[in-house]
């Protein structure tokens, strides 16, 4: 069964984007699936939460007094509108760094409206404004608390990246050595896997922070998975920012689904009721089409979860005076192979 997201200019359409999805329980089983659901790509910035639970799981955010919005961030691929990059600041002094200690480099606001609103202040982006400066300043804090070196926190063969491999390992089920790395956007490794291993992944997050240690999956004991999925549920703002779909999902569903989207075309959610996590891959990398495939699949396996959020539903393709010439049109085909 195929997935598919269309661009469609007029009654044509133009381009054609594949989709491949899975969909898993916590016990690994996995309930549905379109094209490859063991399609191996890089999680990108879709694994963020994992590597901010160490913060959480080795007693760094207890020792360091970080608030749940800072945990948040360090879960974030944000605007770097003012608030993010206050918290970043914020969360960068509690571990004795500064901006000069981020190894991410400075770029435009991925949401186009706040870039533009930037660049007519004449304001240039700094390594606060970066999407991942939370997960960096949250990667000095795991530094600073286990007295490791901060100076190349962001290599593959320092310890911090050796933890957040280690944790990743635990979550996916694909053992550490196994998991092939290479550099992410912002220069730490990102981590190849399986699409069914991150789904996985998310359903263990899901089922861990509402069902605590007796819950299936990883033994999570300190509750780490739980004061995640806390601080991001009570800080949705601080996941994306705005006109972002990472924040509306969080908000349109209560709380109830929490989505976080990674680089070319990659998207992930846990579904927190009923303890299921969805990966998906637009095959070809269009960014364009992960936000409507996302919301298509979480329609078919949460109907009205999410309201509203129709400006990634099905996104209107203007010319350039602004004029509705197309419409980026999601078709989700999700095979039940358990449910």
């Amino acid at each position: 069964m195929t997935s598919i997201v269309d661009a469609v200019r007029g009654n044509v359409v133009e381009s054609r984007h594949r989709v491949s999805i899975a969909v898993a329980r916590a016990d690994g089983v996995l309930v549905a699936r379109s094209g490859d659901p063991d399609l191996i790509t890089f999680w990108r910035s879709a694994a963020k939460p994992f590597q901010a639970l160490p913060l959480v799981a080795d007693g760094v955010a207890d020792a360091l007094g970080l608030e749940d919005d800072e945990l948040a961030l360090a879960c974030a691929s944000h605007n770097g509108e003012p608030e993010h990059v206050a918290v970043a600041r914020r969360l960068l002094a509690k571990s004795g760094s500064t901006e000069r200690d981020l190894a991410c480099g400075p770029h435009p606001s991925l949401a186009e409206g706040v870039a533009r609103a930037m660049a007519e202040r004449g304001e240039q982006p700094t390594r606060l404004h970066s999407n991942c400066s939370g997960k960096h300043a949250g990667m000095l804090a795991l530094a600073r608390h286990h007295g490791w070196d901060r100076a190349g926190y962001a290599l593959p063969e320092h310890a911090v990246q050796l933890r957040c491999v280690a944790e990743v390992a635990v979550w996916t089920g694909v053992p550490a050595a196994a998991i092939a790395l290479a550099t992410d956007g912002c220069g730490v490794p990102s981590f190849a896997l399986p699409l069914r291993a991150m789904a996985l992944a998310y359903a263990r997050f899901a089922a861990a922070a509402t069902a605590g240690p007796s819950g299936p999956g990883p033994r999570d004991g300190r509750g780490a998975a739980g004061r995640i999925v806390s601080a991001m549920r009570a800080h949705p703002f601080m996941l994306a920012g705005t006109g972002r779909l990472d924040t509306d999902v969080a908000l349109a569903s209560g709380g109830a689904i929490l989505a976080k989207v990674g680089a070319e075309g990659v998207y992930c959610a846990a579904l927190l009721g009923p303890g299921l996590g969805v990966a998906l891959k637009v095959e070809d990398g269009d960014g364009r089409s992960v936000a409507p495939a996302l919301l298509a699949v979480l329609d078919v396996l949460a109907p009205g979860a999410v309201r509203g959020a129709e400006a990634f539903r099905s996104p209107p393709l203007r010319n350039s005076v602004g004029d509705v010439v197309g419409r980026i049109v999601p078709r989700v085909r999700l095979e039940r192979v358990r449910w």
